[in-house]
């Protein structure tokens, strides 16, 4: 049986996503966008994207519920630029819809415009084999992390924190769907068969 991974189609780059799951064997990547589709799946990916637009499309379409769900019987949800900020308990200096699942405070366009957007090579706790390349597109970063709820910091650039997870909870700044390195998908993969 494949593993079936929902990619949240409600807005961003999702097809990426949807693209660089299926190339891995034994994965059944699919576009999510009902209650319905999200409750049937193994894992859940956030994409990048707009986050406000984001957080009030799921909220509209009542998505909160099941990925809420999903989250309290232990099945893996990953965030990636927006979606680390979908997830994040709190956003320096917004009010904004979000899940709040995550114990980690986030700062949105933390590393400027469009324009400075930029790549970095990333050392990244329990990735094997040299460094991770990671894409950064108006990226968030992760301000602050509560340790004591379990929150691990896997990767930093500049001193800022991009990559962190939590029990099931996976977060990064940057883009992995984006580059031709599948070793955080293939991390958050082996999420799905953690007890």
């Amino acid at each position: 049986m494949p593993k079936v991974v929902g990619v949240l189609a409600v807005q961003g780059d999702f097809k990426e996503h949807i693209e660089t799951l299926s190339e891995i064997e034994g994965v059944e990547a699919r576009a999510v966008k009902t209650r319905e589709q999200v409750a049937a799946c193994d894992a859940l990916v956030i994409p990048g994207g707009e986050s406000t637009t984001i957080g009030k499309l799921m909220e509209r379409f009542e998505l909160d519920e099941p990925v809420r769900a999903m989250h309290e019987q232990g099945r893996p949800i990953w965030g990636t630029c927006a979606g680390m900020i979908i997830l994040a308990k709190d956003i320096v200096d917004s009010d904004q819809w979000r899940l709040g699942l995550m114990d980690i405070t986030v700062e949105r366009n933390a590393f400027g415009r469009q324009v400075d957007s930029f790549e970095a090579d990333l050392p990244v706790k329990g990735i094997e084999d040299g460094p991770v390349r990671a894409v950064f597109i108006r990226a968030p970063y992760v301000r602050e992390v509560r340790e004591e709820c379990g929150v691990q910091v896997l990767a930093t650039v500049e001193g800022k924190i991009v990559l962190c997870r939590q029990g099931n909870l996976l977060a990064s700044a940057f883009h992995p769907e984006l580059t031709d390195d599948r070793r955080v998908q293939r991390m958050f993969l082996d999420m799905i068969d953690e007890d």
